[in-house]
């Protein structure tokens, strides 16, 4: 069985009473939506809190899930309404912090393609890149913040996006470029080209 008809057994499972089966569900997925909540919602205290809320409103909306898309893709389309719906109450409290937390960098994915070899500098550029990204990342507006995990971390298509955050596709592509030209204005630093050459 494929990854979506195991989703699509244990969801009907659960519809047809079996609440066992929605275990089996969670630790499934547990750690992707902690993972993408993460990288939405800053204050690490407040992630679980707010991974169990999707978890619960994802359970009280399964009687009505119809298997139209993957139930990865409706969980994920949960997990964000919830992490913004978490992001717009804090913006109505006033910060008790401005710092940005990198203490992440380390689990960011694509650390490993970074590192050619594994001398000393090549370990400390890709450790620098890895917190550059984060940090970039972190102070992007929630709008192109969304947009770029959903492409660049998560891997979801442009059509999923859309459909997630329910804009349309030019805006998802435009929240992309944008979001992209704002992490590589923090990378050209540490990537500088020799002079005389051009990016």
């Amino acid at each position: 069985m494929s990854e979506k008809e195991i989703d699509q057994a244990l969801v009907e499972r659960i519809q047809q009473g079996d609440k066992a089966s929605f275990n089996l569900l969670v630790a499934k997925h547990h750690r992707k939506i902690i993972r993408l909540i993460s990288r939405l919602v800053r204050d690490p205290a407040e992630v679980e809190d707010v991974v169990q809320d999707a978890f619960i409103r994802a359970y009280r909306a399964l009687p009505q899930f119809r298997g139209e898309s993957a139930f990865y893709a409706w969980l994920h389309r949960i997990a964000v309404n919830t992490a913004k719906n978490y992001l717009s109450t804090q913006g109505r409290r006033v910060p008790t912090s401005t710092t940005v937390d990198i203490d992440g960098a380390a689990t960011f994915s694509d650390t490993a393609s970074l590192k050619d070899i594994n001398t000393p500098e090549s370990v400390l550029m890709s450790k620098q890149i890895a917190q550059t990204v984060n940090t970039a990342i972190a102070v992007l507006s929630r709008e192109l913040r969304i947009a770029i995990i959903l492409r660049e971390i998560e891997g979801l298509s442009y059509e999923e996006i859309a459909k997630m955050i329910k804009c349309p596709i030019g805006t998802v592509r435009s929240r992309i470029f944008r979001a992209r030209e704002s992490i590589a204005k923090r990378l050209r630093p540490l990537l500088d080209p020799p002079i005389g050459k051009r990016w």
